[in-house]
């Protein structure tokens, strides 16, 4: 990783960017007030900013997209802007190769709480997504925790057992525990039912990506995630006991996709019907092939897997 690469700046805005530190919290600045007008402008501006959170989820990961789609309008927003945030992370650490990332994380991290404490951020991914933390009362714990597992892949390359369900925790269930908080919308019960499966599912989700992405994390950044390649090569054998522990995640997770609200069931389970499909795909696919390319759906068989669980959906079994 290259971190000597640095923004050159001017000794003119050196001293201009010193000068708006050290006066800006001293000064009085004189406005008219207007609240009819001050609560349209910010009105539209988080319009803005879920919108930018939506362009990144649909840049992004065009699979993600189907599935919060097939969300409640009432709640895509809010799951987008959730996206838009650890997707954002995810690319400081994993392709920002030319800059200085531990720099670009914590710059990340300072300015998402300047924006919680604020209400606001000119960064509308900052800011769609303290509005959502905020609304939906996402706990600081589930912010943090991520933020640890993606400080981890700035100098981790080889993870234990122990520190693989660290990561694990950190980097996806957490984030489904976000999801979660929007989903139940203020039950705590429900929540508290609900945690468990939505854990096991970004679990399997991230478990799937590490077996898609095998070969371009350990060739492109130098990483090995699960502790069983630690010492040896993917082959059929420790794929499976991969797949055996990923099926345990999917099988659990389904229990409480079943009880979700109704305006996030359909979304959640096509989320979970197209990584099983991938799943099922990595599985007849042979491990030594798996080390050399990255394993995909077409978009007809995501289609196919779009009516499946849609069908399903509407003859009620979820």
């Amino acid at each position: 990783m290259d971190t000597s690469t640095k923004p050159v700046i001017s000794a003119k805005s050196s001293r201009k960017l010193k000068d708006l530190n050290t006066h800006s919290s001293q000064l009085k600045i004189a406005h008219k007030t207007n609240d009819v007008t001050d609560v349209k402008a910010k009105k539209l501006f988080d319009t803005v900013s879920y919108s930018c959170s939506r362009v990144v989820t649909e840049s992004y990961s065009t699979s993600f997209s189907i599935g919060v789609r097939c969300l409640d309008s009432s709640i895509r927003e809010a799951i987008y802007s959730i996206y838009g945030f650890v997707r954002f992370a995810d690319e400081i650490v994993d392709t920002f190769h030319r800059y200085n990332k531990p720099k670009l994380l914590d710059d990340f991290e300072r300015d998402y709480y300047n924006a919680v404490e604020e209400g606001i951020s000119l960064n509308p991914i900052l800011n769609s997504f303290q509005h959502t933390v905020v609304r939906y009362g996402i706990d600081d714990e589930l912010v943090q925790a991520f933020l640890k597992s993606m400080r981890a892949d700035l100098y981790k390359n080889r993870y234990n057992s122990i520190e693989f369900k660290q990561y694990i925790y950190g980097s996806a269930d957490v984030v489904g525990l976000m999801c979660l908080k929007v989903f139940v919308n203020g039950s705590e019960t429900l929540y508290q039912s609900l945690e468990g499966s939505a854990k096991r599912l970004g679990s399997a989700f991230q478990k799937v990506n590490f077996l898609r992405d095998i070969k371009d994390d350990k060739e492109g950044l130098g990483r090995v995630y699960f502790p069983q390649l630690g010492t040896e090569k993917l082959n059929e054998t420790n794929k499976q006991v991969i797949l055996n522990d990923i099926y345990l995640d999917y099988d659990a997770a389904l229990k409480g996709i079943k009880d979700l609200p109704k305006n996030a069931r359909l979304g959640v389970y096509i989320a979970y019907t197209y990584y099983l499909g991938l799943t099922r795909k990595i599985a007849k696919t042979q491990s030594s092939e798996l080390l050399e390319k990255r394993v995909r759906i077409s978009n007809f068989s995501k289609l196919l897997l779009l009516v499946k669980a849609f069908v399903l959906f509407k003859l009620g079994y979820f």
